[in-house]
């Protein structure tokens, strides 16, 4: 009797040192075996999807949890995912770092960084005043723009990083410490931007000084005079409560960047899937993209009008000089087209337009 006993502490000890060898959490870049109740489905993949964004009412959010929801429903539970909202990093740089070491298998990010890795062909999404409305932008990124902009990112980074849909934070609009109506009324202002070149030529252009801030850090940099103002979106500012200090309570509706965000995932990643795997999360993308989307347009109205209740000053689009900064933006898309050989890409913007 003894002896049996032994042998099955034996056997006990043998099978926890085996999990705790290799029964940790399933790496992104690879298939694992998740233990599942009785007759559920064992998945075969694990895909950990992250942004930088902390809120859960944020737009990403919703396209992530739905992008979870839809594949493991349609893979019958063959493939888990996990959502990580801000908690692998609040600096994009950070998530595509994780991306690259497979840390990660999607992230939502700025097209900007890919400009230091060789890819300034992406910069044109940060072009001022490219796109005139929402539907403008979804025609172009959801044709032949977009199209070829998959290909360039693909070929340029050698497929470590694959497009696969376009996002959106909504449309990027001026607040500050008074109104704004012309881009004289910016001038000697400092102002937290993108570090996109062609974002800081633009306020440059307007007369304000463009600053650089960490976007976890501009709440107290607003509040204690850091910084005169910043651009960004209602969501994202109401989320973070910029509205409510001093140097961010007048609005002004300038409208002037319809943004564009990228939910990559590595070529090489996706290349080595199944074309079933493939096909599931295929289908998972186009219905999270939706999803992303339309929670970006409700919640436009919705946070505007949230910061008006909370005391701020907006200033309407239509009450500003939107011809005046256009004027200082459509220079600054001519010379990024020709200096990147992207003149062609321009004209189907424009053209998608009329």
């Amino acid at each position: 009797m003894k002896r049996k006993l032994s042998l099955v502490l034996a056997g006990i000890m043998t099978v926890a040192a085996l999990a705790g060898c290799g029964g940790g959490a399933p790496s992104a870049s690879g298939t694992a075996a998740a233990g599942g109740d009785g007759g559920a489905a064992k998945a075969e993949l694990n895909l950990i999807i992250a942004s930088n964004q902390t809120s859960l009412d944020n737009p990403y959010s919703y396209g992530m949890d739905k992008f979870k929801e839809v594949l493991e429903d349609i893979s019958g539970g063959k493939i888990s995912v996990t959502v990580h909202k801000g908690t692998l990093g609040e600096n994009e740089s950070e998530l595509i770092e994780k991306l690259e070491m497979g840390a990660a298998s999607m992230v939502v990010a700025s097209p900007g960084f890919m400009t230091s890795i060789g890819v300034p062909e992406v910069d044109i999404f940060s072009l001022n005043y490219l796109f005139d409305s929402f539907d403008h932008w979804e025609k172009c990124l959801d044709g032949e723009f977009g199209d070829k902009m998959k290909e360039i990112v693909t070929q340029k980074t050698s497929n470590n990083f694959r497009i696969m849909a376009y996002w959106s934070s909504s449309v990027r609009d001026y607040y500050g410490k008074k109104e704004v109506k012309t881009p004289a009324d910016l001038k000697g202002m400092t102002i937290r931007t993108q570090s996109s070149q062609v974002q800081q030529d633009f306020w440059k252009a307007c007369g304000a000084i463009p600053t650089s801030v960490a976007w976890g850090e501009l709440y107290q940099a607003l509040q204690q005079g850091v910084v005169d103002s910043a651009e960004n979106d209602y969501t994202s500012f109401m989320l973070k409560e910029h509205h409510k200090t001093d140097n961010g309570k007048y609005i002004s509706e300038t409208h002037h960047d319809y943004t564009t965000r990228l939910l990559l995932m590595s070529g090489h990643f996706y290349d080595g899937l199944t074309d079933q795997q493939k096909a599931w999360i295929d289908e998972a993308v186009e219905a999270c993209t939706k999803e992303e989307r339309e929670v970006v347009y409700r919640m436009f109205e919705e946070s505007k009008a949230k910061v008006i209740a909370d005391g701020a000053i907006v200033t309407n689009f239509e009450d500003i000089d939107i011809d005046a900064f256009k004027a200082l933006a459509l220079p600054i898309q001519d010379k990024f087209a020709a200096d990147n050989n992207m003149t062609a890409e321009l004209e189907m913007i424009r053209a998608a337009a009329k």
